[in-house]
């Protein structure tokens, strides 16, 4: 630093700050003020999701105290799909549709996807349990799960709880849980749905018809209904080199011709799911 010459010779120190232009003093404000930005904790607002496991307790009861009193229970199934889908195909399917059901009511969230479902016997196993991958658990175990779901959901404020399932062998079990329930809890607010025009009441065979397809085509299993709702949900778990007609041996859990199949057809059939259901998920929560 240079010292200016002193009066009588000698050099003195200025006795003056040396920081004083106004930039100095606007950045050290800033510091001050990002340091004091850095100290409050940021409170990040509820991700944009539907789905109860990506959020925390204080979202889902801050959600609650919002309005959002209905809940979606979806299930699915984990069983064989032919050589060309992955034993999944159900939990991708239902999660795609339970994600814009919940968004279209508006007030609902959606209960982790219920994948161990009836699938048949261990004992003497047939049908999808002969398949390699496939997991089953009887109906009575079934019910119980669903039930105490139900339970929880309930005790947390949830009053509309809706159970929708993208497989067969579910539909028996969730309207049982839904009779049995609705009959205890009598007068008290809280209601189970079971949402059956999902999986029975959409249109989807007729629909394909419309388009050209060979009704005899279609099939009842992993034919070109099911195969084009993954191809537009999930299209990599759809393995194009794997679909024949029939599955192209005997034995292959195919019943249809999934060669038909496309995402273009897939996007419709769940849209027609999906509206089905809203349809009567309305009719269900307006009644008394």
């Amino acid at each position: 630093m240079n010292l200016p010459p002193a009066r009588n010779g000698r050099r003195s120190i200025d006795p003056r700050p040396t920081c004083t232009t106004p930039t100095a003093g606007i950045l050290g404000a800033a510091m001050l003020a990002a340091l004091v930005l850095m100290a409050t904790p940021a409170r990040a607002q509820r991700p944009d999701t539907v789905f109860l496991e990506d959020l925390t307790w204080t979202e889902v009861r801050a959600a609650l105290d919002g309005g959002t009193t209905t809940i979606i229970v979806p299930t699915a199934g984990t069983e064989q799909n032919g050589p060309h889908m992955v034993l999944g195909k159900h939990k991708y399917i239902v999660t795609w549709a339970a994600d814009r059901i919940a968004r279209e009511l508006g007030n609902a969230l959606v209960a982790p996807v219920v994948t161990y479902v009836p699938e048949g016997s261990v004992d003497e196993p047939r049908g999808h349990m002969s398949h390699a991958g496939t997991i089953t658990l009887p109906n009575e175990f079934f019910v119980k799960l669903l039930e105490y779901a139900a339970r929880s959901l309930q005790v947390h404020g949830f009053t509309d709880i809706v159970l929708i399932g993208d497989s067969g062998g579910n539909q028996r079990g969730m309207r049982e849980v839904a009779e049995m329930l609705n009959q205890e809890w009598g007068g008290e607010p809280a209601r189970v749905h079971f949402v059956g025009d999902y999986y029975s009441a959409h249109g989807i065979n007729d629909w394909l018809v419309s388009q050209g397809v060979p009704r005899e085509s279609i099939g009842s299993h992993a034919g070109v209904s099911d195969t084009s709702q993954l191809m537009f949900v999930a299209p990599q778990h759809v393995r194009d080199g794997e679909r024949a007609p029939g599955g192209g041996f005997e034995g292959s859990g195919v019943r249809g011709d999934p060669t038909l199949a496309s995402a273009t057809y897939g996007e419709q059939a769940v849209r027609l799911k999906v509206e089905a259901a809203l349809r009567q998920i309305r009719t269900m929560i307006q009644e008394p």
